[in-house]
């Protein structure tokens, strides 16, 4: 009984460490993908835009220039 336990425990302790090593990566991953969020721009997009001092209001698209980039 003793040598299951023993077992059952090491593979319960196997187990919890990989799970955390699959969660660190995650975080890491998410980190990275937060800041990637935070440089997603709009560029002016010259497609006859008015600012305005509550946001951009958008003409037509001529479909020519991309309006969105994100800057690495």
């Amino acid at each position: 009984m003793t040598q299951a336990l023993e077992e059952q425990i090491a593979h319960l302790t196997r187990t919890v460490e990989d799970l955390s090593d699959v969660m660190a990566k995650q975080d890491s991953e998410l980190r990275r993908l937060g800041l990637l969020v935070d440089q997603v721009l709009v560029t002016d997009m010259q497609f006859g835009e008015q600012k305005t001092s509550g946001g951009i209001i958008l003409g037509d698209d001529d479909g020519k220039t991309r309006g969105i980039y994100i800057d690495c």
